[in-house]
C-alpha cells in the first residue's frame, strides 16, 4: 500500500497543541525539568490576562500551555479522563482532549519506562496494543502495532509515551464501520480516493 497522503492541504505535522494549566511554574518544572522538553518561548498576555509558554517536543512541533487567572477548576471525567488505561474508565466529554501521546523510538521504550519510574512518575501498566480480542498482549509479538505507557502531568492531563512497532499499515488496518451519535455502526469505511488511485 502506498503511503497515505493528504491531497487537500500540505499539513506538516503539529505546530503546537495548547493546554491550560493551574500553575505555570509547576508546569515548567514538570515538562522542562522532568521530561526534558526545552522551554522555547514565553509570553505574558496583555492586560494581565495570563501567560502562554511553549515547549519543544521535537520535529519542529511544540506543546504550549496557557495560564489564565480566571480558569475553572479541573474536571476529571469530563474535560479529561479520570483514570489511566488499564485502571478504569477513560471516557471524557465531547470536544475534550483525552490524552496526548509523544512518539518515541521502540528501541528506547523500556529504557524510558524505567527512566520515568526513576523520576518518581506514577505510571499505568505498559500496554502492547495488538489485534487480539483483548487488544493487548502480555508479550511483544509480531501482531503488536504500538507500545504505550500512560501517566499524568501536574494538572491531570493524561500523557502517553507511544512507540510504533508495525512495519506499515495496510488496507486491512482500516476495517471498522464508524458509529453515529447513538453508537450504531452506520458509516462504511472506504479508502480515500488518493489511496484508491495508488493501488
Amino acid at each position: 500500500m502506498a503511503a497515505p497522503k493528504n491531497t487537500e492541504f500540505d499539513i506538516r505535522g503539529v505546530n503546537h497543541i495548547a493546554l491550560v494549566c493551574k500553575d505555570m511554574a509547576k508546569t515548567v518544572e514538570f515538562y522542562r525539568d522532568v521530561l526534558g522538553m526545552p522551554l522555547i518561548k514565553t509570553i505574558d498576555l496583555p492586560g494581565g490576562h495570563g501567560q502562554h509558554f511553549f515547549f519543544d517536543i521535537g520535529n519542529g512541533d511544540s506543546l504550549a500551555f496557557f495560564w489564565f487567572p480566571n480558569s475553572p477548576a479541573a474536571a476529571p471525567g469530563i474535560a479529561a479522563p479520570s483514570q489511566l488505561p488499564g485502571g478504569g474508565d477513560i471516557a471524557s466529554a465531547h470536544g475534550s482532549m483525552n490524552h496526548l501521546a509523544f512518539n518515541i523510538s521502540p528501541d528506547k521504550f523500556d529504557e524510558y519506562v524505567d527512566k520515568l519510574r526513576a523520576k518518581g512518575i506514577k505510571l499505568g501498566p505498559v500496554l502492547n496494543h495488538d489485534n487480539s480480542p483483548s487488544q493487548v498482549s502480555a508479550e511483544v509479538t509480531d501482531d503488536v502495532f504500538v507500545r504505550s505507557v500512560y501517566f499524568w502531568d501536574p494538572d491531570g492531563v493524561m500523557l502517553e509515551f507511544a512507540a510504533w512497532t508495525h512495519k506499515g499499515f495496510t488496507e486491512k488496518d482500516v476495517a471498522h464501520e464508524a458509529v453515529d451519535d447513538k453508537g450504531r455502526k452506520s458509516r462504511p469505511v472506504v479508502l480515500q480516493p488518493a489511496l484508491e488511485a495508488a493501488k
